[in-house]
């Protein structure tokens, strides 16, 4: 998602393929779709990219899906400030934390989840029949927000199932955060607008509401009306304290 290669080391253990998804800031939807297109798997798994797969993470993915044709979420623990620094992997399990709003995954199989809300665009999997079938995510998601919200839409209207997987977990990455997102403003506001005209509800309500309640926006029948864009003070008063995981 940006315009320069990044470069990878040469003695991988295994093929990478790069792709280029341009022309928008953060094109989130554009780049798995190409990511998907450029795979050669039966198997599509989506990270984050500052998620880190535990070593179980493919095979558990691999093998649930061998049996069960739906979209499986992997738990995802939050690393501090300098986790990707332990040199030990397994010890990221040690020193991650689970979002307070999530709950617990299973230990090993799969538990239905009902609310398709829940997907979250960090760690999830599915057949590329299934994927192809349902048509990808919606390029017209541009920048941060909205995207996974309104493929979960998808996937609920093509009738496949949600579920939370065992023994995929992933790390994340430590890095700053916002509450709310001001520094994402725009792209929110924008996403959210394609959304309720898409589906007819809205989606990130959260961050609308804290929108709203700071006199920035107010939500009508017509769409959003934005009353003032977020000044940079606003922005930078939103910017979590060192060492706060969840946003």
């Amino acid at each position: 998602m940006q315009n320069d290669p990044h470069p990878l080391p040469e003695d991988l253990p295994f093929e990478v393929r790069v792709c280029f998804a341009e022309d928008n800031p953060l094109p989130l939807a554009a780049a798995r779709n190409c990511a998907a297109k450029a795979a050669t798997g039966d198997i599509l798994i989506f990270l984050d990219v500052d998620c880190v797969p535990s070593p179980s993470l493919v095979m558990a993915y691999a093998m649930e899906l061998s049996e069960t044709d739906g979209c499986l979420m992997g738990e995802v623990l939050y690393l501090p400030e300098g986790g990707t620094r332990e040199a030990d992997v397994f010890r990221l399990d040690e020193i991650g934390s689970r979002h307070p709003s999530k709950p617990k995954a299973p230990t090993t199989g799969l538990v239905p989840e009902p609310d398709y809300g829940e997907l979250w665009g960090l760690s999830f999997a599915l057949r590329r029949s299934t994927f192809e079938r349902c048509g990808g995510l919606d390029e017209r998601f541009t920048g941060y927000g909205g995207e996974e919200t309104d493929f979960a839409r998808t996937l609920e209207a093509c009738g496949v199932p949600l579920y939370r997987c065992g023994g995929a977990r992933a790390y994340h990455q430590y890095h700053a955060v916002y509450q709310p997102p001001l520094h994402h403003f725009d792209d929110i506001v924008r996403n959210a607008e394609l959304f309720q005209k898409k589906w007819g509800d809205w989606p990130m309500d959260y961050w609308l509401g804290q929108f709203e309640s700071q006199g920035l926006i107010a939500r009508g029948e017509a769409g959003i009306d934005v009353l003032r864009r977020p000044e940079a003070a606003e922005v930078d008063a939103a910017k979590a304290p060192p060492g706060t995981l969840f946003s």
